[in-house]
């Protein structure tokens, strides 16, 4: 999908052409590839894909899944919806590692950490829904419920430690300019 329209912009680059409006972009992407559904433009993932870059999206619902569960009470109910499968991939996965005991590898032998997250399942639009709200055909609403275990002092800490955040104005290992 992506090598096409790669392949596209670089094309007009090079004839002199660059893309300078959004609307040229969509052009673009619609000459070079095309849409899986009908009524659908072919841009529309691109433009997508850049806003999740841009926008750093899916680092954003990491840090907010991570959030949110050292704010739960025992009892308390996680619930997100998520939109497209990369965003479901993550919560799902975040449910997932958080509803099973933990095992550290490096001390097989000592006590696992106990579950935080007892996984109530997902749920789908129904047909009658979707007809109502053509948007809502690729929401996936998932929910968890925080388990009765004791707070553990690694939750409240940044990963790995006390101090281990990364220092304030630095930038990530390999992030680009």
């Amino acid at each position: 999908f992506a090598r096409p329209i790669a392949k596209a912009l670089v094309a007009r680059r090079e004839a002199g052409q660059p893309v300078r409006t959004t609307a040229e972009l969509s052009n673009v992407v619609a000459g070079a590839v095309k849409t899986r559904e009908a009524g659908q433009n072919p841009a529309t993932r691109t433009f997508q894909a850049l806003r999740i870059h841009v926008n750093r999206e899916l680092g954003e619902l990491q840090d907010a899944l991570e959030a949110a569960l050292k704010m739960l009470a025992p009892g308390g109910r996680l619930a997100v919806i998520s939109f497209h499968s990369l965003e479901d991939r993550i919560v799902k996965t975040f449910i997932a590692k958080h509803s099973r005991d933990e095992v550290d590898r490096r001390a097989p032998f000592a006590p696992p950490k106990a579950k935080l997250l007892h996984s109530l399942g997902r749920v789908k639009p129904s047909d009658g829904e979707v007809l109502d709200n053509p948007r809502a055909r690729s929401a996936v609403l998932r929910v968890a419920e925080r388990t009765e275990v004791p707070w553990s002092h690694e939750l409240a800490q940044p990963e790995g430690g006390a101090g281990a955040g990364k220092a304030r104005g630095k930038r990530d290992k390999g992030a680009r300019r």
